[in-house]
């Protein structure tokens, strides 16, 4: 009998399964919105265009607007970032944005390929915001 009841104590327990998931979801979700916060934040609206190396200027307010996060329980993790953009063949916009690279600016009539410099605002947003990661987790299992 004694044996039996030790079983309970153990990690594997569906009640101590379950306390660790649904900390697990709460600490990510919660990260992504700060996460998500910093980065919205971090993106000024006006009309000049922000120096290489710092966060984009919102010229529109989309990039701000469509900023989001979501836990995946499946993979027990939490996905942070912009959605993709496609009003007007904007979709790699973000991923231009954060990283660099080509593409190709319609004014007007003309089409023009231009290079754009990185301009990262959800990289820094998650270094910022790591180092609040553990004390979220403290006494988060209940």
């Amino acid at each position: 009998m004694a044996g039996f009841k030790l079983k309970y104590l153990f990690f594997d327990s569906p009640k101590v399964v379950r306390a660790v998931d649904k900390s697990t979801r709460k600490v990510l979700s919660k990260f992504g919105a700060f996460v998500r916060r910093t980065a919205k934040q971090s993106i000024r609206k006006r009309k000049k265009t922000s120096a290489p190396g710092t966060p984009p200027s919102s010229h529109t307010g989309l990039l701000k607007r469509f900023i989001f996060f979501g836990y995946d329980p499946q993979k027990r993790s939490v996905v942070i970032g912009p959605t993709r953009l496609t009003e007007n063949n904007r979709g790699e916009a973000p991923s231009i944005l954060e990283y660099g690279g080509r593409t190709t600016v319609n004014s007007g009539t003309k089409k023009t390929r231009v290079r754009i410099r990185p301009r990262p605002f959800m990289g820094p947003a998650f270094e910022k915001e790591k180092p609040n990661l553990p004390s979220m987790w403290k006494d988060s299992v209940k």
